[in-house]
């Protein structure tokens, strides 16, 4: 019995009824006044540990569960540990636990199916969630439906699998979203908006029977369906609308850090090297406590390259490196992080440090090192290493005999005028596709193409072959079998000629075409006119002299209408003035008086009557006496008159009347 406290019996009254309340305050507080006069009383501390977990003290609940081991065993409270454990993100412990109890309820397999979709071990999981659905008959069998297809929308975004269709229904929101990201991880984005669009209608449909609920709670459980519209929107090319979406969800302030997380991470990938300043702001939503948990791995690696990026778009070098070999260290084989360097190399001017590391990742892993040698490529054509490129990129394993790399190869040996190479890429690849897919369209135009090439530089011998090869392949071919025979003319005329027996006669050949309409049609550039008709009857001899009449008018120019047949034309016709020998130059006369010279709005009788030269002289005037000098007008010559000086710095001075200077 406890002192001042009642018998444990009505303690345990207490803790019965406050259990069905759900104040699990006060039952906690009688709970701990049973443990007092019983601390091993197992009842007692389970009691205890589901309180502090209806609290939310799962810390102090797996701390009880710790202290007492001996009497709590796994098989007694493994369930609580396990779900403790799990919601302190302890995710690795959980999994244990669950493990190593013997017995497996169903309530332990609903957290077995949790945990594994935290460790994103989504195959499990969905093993689990289909053993639950088959073997269970309670009320949450939607609740499960819809966990298995979170799952299956999980395994189609992130692991690129085609889901299973279980035929779930689209009963509930929920079901109808997770049905929409099953789509976006299939690429059929049209499709994947019709069913959120529909998932909106439910959600609001559901939301608005209830009378309690607002609508800001309805806006706020539509924040994660418009966040993924947005990204529909944005992967179809409809920035503008995804980023105003996007924008509505952030001023909602949702509770869900990964929500905002992932909201803020798509509109910095929008931004890009734009608008750098509104980014910043976006960085640290994405920096929220908590986040790491709430997100699947490779969303975190998408958000913590989209900061490194943003470093490198604000300058931020060191930042940049950083983030790329945190990035680097979490993906040890994955080529993006070691591209991120790289580019904040090469904005560095670094280009020989960048291709080191090009180098360093590929020999390090060969598997997946065809980017990296791209990148190198295109590394050493920036720099002008031509050949150097083309090694590299006949490295790559992967895209050797693609016909893209065999015409990029054949393009920069062509450039390099290296002719012989370029056929031997042609050569290799031919080889290839004869042994892999014979007669096959990539082949048959990899041998036309090389018997084109090989035409186009001389190689008339060697192009022979390929040419007989295409002809081969079909017989009807008059245009390759007219190269082969032009091929042969310049090497072997005897063939070209047993050859040529084979062409189709020319009246097979021929095409049934009105000329005089063809050349009257829209788009014909030279009609030729049919000549007029005759009126009456015309001798001979007159339609031969208009006719003579006709052809030597046509071939004559146009004559002067001063022209005299008779006189000699000038030999020196068709030399320049200056250069025949009767030229004497121009005569010098008086120059005209000149108009518009001087002052602005000066005519020419008044620069006449200003002229000194054309006034009558008068004698000069002495100084009157008694002034020793006397301050006279300057008068600034015509040459310095519209000149324009800074203020004090040039003044006008004179010393008397005969010297005058402009200092």
């Amino acid at each position: 019995m406890a002192s001042g406290s009642g018998p444990v019996s009505a303690l345990w009254t207490e803790v019965n009824r406050c259990g069905q309340n759900g104040d699990f305050t006060r039952a906690l507080k009688a709970v701990n006044k049973i443990l007092q006069e019983n601390k091993d009383d197992v009842t007692a501390l389970l009691c205890k540990i589901v309180c502090l977990i209806q609290n939310g003290g799962f810390k102090e609940a797996l701390n009880v569960i710790n202290t007492h081991t001996k009497s709590l065993t796994s098989d007694i409270i493994g369930f609580e540990k396990a779900y403790c454990e799990y919601r302190l993100n302890r995710v690795e412990g959980a999994l244990k636990t669950i493990q190593g109890i013997p017995e497996q309820t169903d309530k332990l397999k609903e957290l077995y199916g949790q945990v594994l979709y935290r460790l994103e071990r989504y195959d499990e999981c969905r093993a689990v969630y289909k053993d639950l659905i088959r073997n269970s008959q309670d009320d949450y069998e939607e609740e499960r439906k819809t966990n298995l297809s979170a799952v299956l929308a999980a395994q189609s975004m992130w692991d690129n699998t085609a889901p299973e269709d279980l035929d779930l229904p689209e009963s509930s929101y929920e079901l109808c979203y997770n049905a929409g990201c099953c789509l976006i991880g299939q690429g059929q984005f049209s499709q994947a908006l019709t069913q959120l669009q529909k998932a909106e209608e439910l959600c609001r449909k559901s939301l608005a029977e209830d009378s309690d609920v607002m609508e800001e709670d309805i806006e706020a459980e539509l924040a994660i369906i418009h966040s993924q519209m947005a990204y529909v929107m944005q992967l179809q090319g409809r920035t503008d609308e995804a980023l105003q979406l996007y924008n509505q969800v952030i001023k909602l302030k949702p509770s869900d850090v990964g929500l905002l997380a992932v909201t803020a991470n798509n509109i910095i990938t929008v931004n890009k090297d734009q608008n750098v300043f509104d980014s910043k702001k976006k960085v640290k939503l994405t920096n929220a406590e908590g986040v790491e948990h709430k997100l699947a791995n490779k969303q975190l690696q998408a958000i913590e390259l989209n900061k490194a990026l943003l470093a490198m778009y604000t300058n931020q070098a060191e930042q940049c490196n950083k983030l790329a070999s945190n990035l680097q260290s979490q993906c040890p084989g994955h080529p993006t992080p070691v591209l991120v360097q790289v580019a904040q190399l090469c904005r560095e001017k670094q280009h020989n440090k960048a291709i080191e590391l090009l180098q360093r990742f590929a020999d390090q892993y060969p598997e997946n090192a065809s980017r990296i040698k791209l990148t190198m490529a295109q590394l050493y054509l920036t720099q002008g290493h031509v050949t150097k490129a083309c090694d590299i990129l006949k490295s790559i394993e992967e895209f050797e005999y693609k016909l893209g790399m065999v015409s990029a190869l054949v393009t920069l040996y062509t450039h390099e005028e290296d002719i012989d190479s370029a056929i031997d890429v042609f050569s290799q690849a031919i080889q290839y596709y004869r042994s892999k897919q014979p007669g096959s369209a990539a082949h048959l135009s990899l041998v036309r193409e090389a018997a084109n090439y090989k035409l186009k530089h001389g190689r008339k011998k060697e192009a022979t072959s390929d040419l007989e090869q295409l002809w081969n392949q079909n017989k009807k071919d008059i245009h390759t079998l007219a190269q082969l025979i032009s091929a042969y003319s310049l090497v072997d005329q005897e063939k070209a000629k047993a050859l040529s027996k084979q062409l189709p006669s020319p009246d097979s050949m021929s095409l049934n075409v009105d000329v005089d309409e063809l050349e009257k049609s829209h788009g014909a550039t030279n009609i030729r006119k049919k000549a007029t008709k005759v009126i009456g009857e015309v001798q001979p001899k007159e339609l031969g002299a208009s006719l003579c009449m006709f052809i030597f008018r046509s071939s004559l120019g146009k004559l002067p209408k001063n022209c005299d047949p008779k006189s000699t034309p000038d030999p020196e016709r068709w030399l320049p003035m200056r250069e025949r020998s009767y030229y004497r130059g121009r005569k010098k006369g008086k120059k005209k008086e000149q108009v518009g010279r001087g002052t602005q709005g000066a005519t020419s009788g008044a620069s006449a009557e200003l002229d000194a030269s054309k006034t009558a002289s008068s004698p000069p005037t002495s100084p009157q006496p008694g002034l020793g000098t006397s301050t006279n007008t300057c008068v600034i010559p015509k040459s310095q008159q519209n000149s324009i000086f800074p203020t004090n710095k040039y003044t006008v001075r004179c010393k008397s009347s005969s010297s005058q200077r402009i200092i």
